[in-house]
């Protein structure tokens, strides 16, 4: 499975409850890389997304259990520790910032089982820079 995250410059994903941020290109970016796919998230990620045609969206509060092999998933407010063997790929969207945050991304990334494959930099509307970062497992 393929997960999508946007951290902050310490892996932050979210305060109290709440994303730390969001972006119209990022929705724009992860839709168009997963629309010969499916793409699944929880209700709460599912609000950023109102897009009629975004058919590969399925939401479902056990989403993460439930994602196969080659399907995607976009995590904001949860753990993806305990599917890392399930996870083939992670790609980061970074906001290059700190933000106040209570919930992270519970992976290391340094620790010898992943390699940064990609990392790219464009603009988005609330973000000047942002860095999208292609992670795979090796």
């Amino acid at each position: 499975m393929v997960i999508y995250a946007a951290v902050d410059d310490h892996m932050g994903m979210a305060f109290n409850h709440r994303r730390q941020s969001q972006d119209k290109a990022v929705r724009k970016m992860i839709l168009n890389e997963t629309k010969t796919g499916r793409l699944w998230m929880n209700p709460y990620t599912k609000k950023q997304f109102d897009d009629p045609a975004a058919e590969q969206i399925i939401v479902d509060e056990d989403f993460l259990e439930k994602a196969e092999e080659e399907d995607y998933c976009f995590v904001e407010n949860c753990s993806v520790k305990q599917y890392e063997d399930k996870i083939t790929k992670i790609i980061l969207i970074r906001w290059g910032r700190s933000y106040p945050a209570d919930t992270y991304f519970d992976i290391n990334l340094t620790d010898g089982r992943w390699k940064l494959l990609t990392s790219t930099e464009f603009e988005g509307n609330s973000h000047k820079n942002i860095t999208r970062e292609e992670w795979v497992n090796e």
